[in-house]
């Protein structure tokens, strides 16, 4: 895994370098008793869970880490966080485990952390239930950005603007809103906020192309970059889940240079 970590001078500036494999004693840190929400660090590399703890307490939140899957896992069902940042190469449980473990109980929000340029983690960490990730290395003010843009589009009550919808239904494929459930034909699909966001607005504008940088101000809570690859990875997610239309077409159809389009149904002929 990738080592990211960081000198003064890279502080300041805001950037999370690849430096020397060595590292210090890890051990467990704890949030200090406090009225703040509590974000949970998993992530087996000292110096930038510190480092992400410079950046995130300043901005409200207590922070609390562990440095392996198993103890970071137990930490996380025991209750009391907001999120949790999950690195995906950790000791004794590797991240995309944890996930797994932790989304067979509750529906804590999750931001992976991946090794840049691999692409089979992310798409499987999204597959699993992760509401974003963020390669390494990266801009702690990114993470904190990732971050409260999680805590937006899942915080209770963050689907009231799409509450005048009420159920949306295109083929076989019913959101119902104030429920917040999915279902493709009378099977329940599961989906994170974001996965559930992103079908909001396809549904909504079935047949017609929505571009990248719409999708990304309406599913991710921020703006477009060329290099950004967490709605084409979210796309990926959906699709896999969702399946073909029942006539065995894909779903979600790319468009090149455009963005993407949910397949409206076919009207009758003569109709």
């Amino acid at each position: 895994m990738f080592s990211c970590l960081a000198t003064g001078a890279d502080r300041r500036n805001g950037a999370l370098t690849v430096a020397s494999s060595e590292r210090r004693l890890a051990e467990p840190r704890d949030a200090m008793p406090s009225d703040r929400p509590t974000i949970l660090v998993i992530d087996d590399d000292v110096e930038m869970t510190e480092m992400l703890a410079e950046y995130l307490e300043p901005e409200g939140f207590a922070v609390e880490v562990r440095h392996d899957g198993e103890s970071g896992l137990k930490r996380a069902l025991q209750g009391g966080c907001l999120l949790v940042v999950l690195d995906v190469m950790l000791p004794r449980i590797n991240g995309l485990e944890v996930l797994r473990r932790l989304r067979a109980t509750c529906v804590l929000p999750v931001l992976m952390l991946t090794a840049r340029g691999d692409s089979v983690d992310r798409i499987v960490g999204l597959q699993t239930g992760a509401d974003d990730y963020l390669p390494k290395p990266f801009d702690p003010q990114e993470l904190v950005a990732r971050v409260r843009a999680i805590l937006r589009r899942t915080a209770p009550g963050a689907l009231e603007a799409h509450q005048h919808s009420g159920v949306l239904t295109v083929a076989d494929v019913t959101l119902d809103c104030r429920a917040q459930t999915v279902r493709r034909g009378a099977a329940y699909v599961e989906l994170t906020a974001a996965e559930f966001n992103l079908l909001h607005t396809f549904l909504r504008s079935a047949g017609r192309v929505i571009s990248r940088e719409e999708l990304f101000r309406q599913v991710l809570d921020r703006e477009f970059s060329l290099f950004d690859r967490g709605i084409d990875n979210h796309v990926s997610s959906l699709r896999k889940k969702l399946g073909p239309q029942p006539d065995g077409r894909d779903r979600i159809r790319a468009v090149r240079n455009a963005g993407y389009i949910y397949r409206a149904p076919e009207s009758p002929q003569g109709s």
